[in-house]
């Protein structure tokens, strides 16, 4: 199956489960070539499906995933790895595995029996761990770094890897503030200096708005809202999709939406309770 599209990443009437239990159905996507795309949505609504599937590392129930025009499925793994690098949610290292040695297997869909490890790939690992940052963390085993140098060495890896779409699932779990900035930043610099096509899942609804072109609002296994975090982020989309009341104004910083969550403490306090200050 071919389709001619200007968007190189399609979820084509996608439907995706784990055993009986459906997560996705008939689910419609285009990914928009050159820009940083983010699935945001309560949990258990598929975003990590959805993105597994992408990858390539879940097979659709129905439907299919279209690399290029083509059905990821019926691509050659090196073909499909190439084009498309996967960091999956808290990736794991073989002990005491180097970040080099790490970075290095990034360039693995790039060897064959004909082409050996070259200096051209020396080069694209050496590229990868300056533009990440972890030059000097070359020859640290990657089970001994902080949880930022960890997710700032796989990020190389993927980058060593040379494809045009990386996809991000969660790239800032287990990170505290500081560092989720830290690496959004380095995603942001490899979106815009080399050009790499992202789509991320990311929970954090702010950071999402901030780092994002695009947002992809899911729901229950569907897509219900898709646009400019500008166009869709609202008080009453925060309410539909998470049940979350909400006040959205606009971001001192970034000029986009920023979400400030209600509560009841406040509120309460506000009317003479206990909590009023």
């Amino acid at each position: 199956m071919t389709v001619q599209t200007d968007s190189r990443l399609i979820a084509d009437n996608l439907s995706l489960g784990y055993g009986d239990r459906v997560i996705v159905d008939h689910l419609n996507l285009e990914v928009r070539t050159g820009v940083i795309t983010t699935v945001i949505g309560p949990n258990g609504c598929g975003k990590s499906t959805l993105l597994r599937a992408l990858g390539r590392l879940l097979k659709p129930r129905n439907g299919s995933v279209l690399l290029d025009g083509k059905a990821i499925g019926s691509m050659r793994t090196k073909d499909v790895a190439r084009t498309l690098g996967m960091l999956p949610q808290a990736p794991v290292a073989p002990e005491g595995l180097t970040v080099a040695d790490l970075v290095a297997r990034g360039r693995h869909p790039h060897q064959s029996w004909l082409r050996q490890w070259s200096s051209d790939d020396e080069c694209e690992v050496a590229e990868a761990l300056a533009l990440t940052g972890v030059s000097d963390l070359a020859d640290r085993p990657v089970d001994q770094l902080s949880g930022g140098q960890r997710q700032r060495a796989w990020i190389s890896m993927a980058l060593a890897q040379g494809t045009d779409i990386l996809l991000l699932d969660e790239p800032t779990t287990y990170l505290d503030l500081a560092h989720s900035v830290e690496v959004l930043d380095l995603v942001d610099r490899m979106h815009e200096e080399l050009g790499r096509t992202v789509v991320m899942v990311l929970h954090d609804l702010n950071l999402a708005i901030r780092y994002s072109d695009q947002l992809i609002v899911m729901r229950d296994g569907t897509i219900v809202a898709s646009g400019a975090p500008k166009d869709i982020i609202s008080a009453e989309l925060l309410l539909e999709v998470f049940g979350l009341e909400a006040a959205v104004i606009a971001d001192p910083v970034s000029d986009r939406p920023l979400v400030v969550p209600i509560g009841t403490r406040h509120v309460y306090g506000a009317i003479g309770g206990p909590n009023a200050k």
